[in-house]
């Protein structure tokens, strides 16, 4: 029979039993009044913020002050054209278009040449186009060139001045020169301008329409991109002679 334990053997235990409960993570006494466990974590534990609502961008002004402010002339387009303030985003040194109205043929380029002062497609790209007319039996001042854009910009995005109402401005302009047919460079910026579905198939633009009708439209590669690739030049024709009449 073990021998009866002393007052401090008793107390040296008491607290060694107490220690190792401690040790092992109890650290409260026990307590028979029931609690809310759960309303006690939720309420040490900090609300979540609400998900911030993005604001919604701004809509962008409608290029050169939209359909209702844009000239009815030609003449006036012209001037309007290099001089309104609502252009300038699309760049400051802009270049006129030239030609008559109502020709035979009307060539749109997407920008102005690098080279261009004064005048549009002035340098290699000009040249041929010179060329290219010339074997057509075409003249320059017979025909009406114009940009999409009248100045030369860096890596515009078409799809946003498409949006902004590039295209619809490029087919007012068409519908003031009144041409015959429609000679598109630079398939890939001007067939987004006019929402063709596929850049890479300029076919799919057979013809352009504007408030006055629709005009028969061959789409190629852009003349800087022929100037840089003569073999283009060869499918170019082959496509020209298909789509002129006999």
């Amino acid at each position: 029979m073990p021998a009866a334990l002393t007052a401090p053997a008793i107390a040296r235990a008491i607290d060694a039993a107490l220690a190792w409960w401690r040790d092992a993570g109890v650290a409260d006494d026990f307590d028979d009044t029931p609690r809310d466990w759960l309303a006690a974590a939720s309420a040490k534990t900090p609300a979540k913020p609400a998900p911030a609502v993005a604001k919604p961008e701004p809509e962008r002004a409608a290029i050169g002050g939209g359909p209702g402010v844009w000239p009815a002339d030609l003449a006036a387009f012209s001037s309007w054209w290099l001089t309104d303030p609502a252009l300038g985003e699309l760049g400051a040194a802009r270049i006129a278009p030239a030609g008559p109205a109502s020709p035979a043929l009307m060539v749109v380029v997407p920008m102005p040449e690098a080279q261009d002062d004064e005048t549009l497609l002035s340098g290699p790209a000009g040249r041929l186009l010179d060329a290219f007319l010339a074997a057509a039996g075409l003249r320059r001042d017979a025909v009406y060139c114009a940009a999409a854009c009248p100045a030369r910009i860096a890596a515009p995005d078409w799809a946003a001045l498409a949006e902004q109402g590039l295209g619809q401005l490029l087919a007012h302009h068409v519908a003031l020169v009144q041409p015959q047919r429609l000679l598109i460079f630079g398939q890939s910026g001007i067939s987004t301008l006019l929402g063709n579905g596929s850049t890479n198939k300029p076919m799919l633009l057979p013809f352009v329409n504007h408030t006055g009708g629709m005009v028969p439209t061959l789409t190629a590669y852009d003349l800087e991109a022929i100037v840089a690739r003569p073999a283009l030049k060869a499918a170019l024709w082959n496509r020209w002679l298909d789509w002129m009449p006999a």
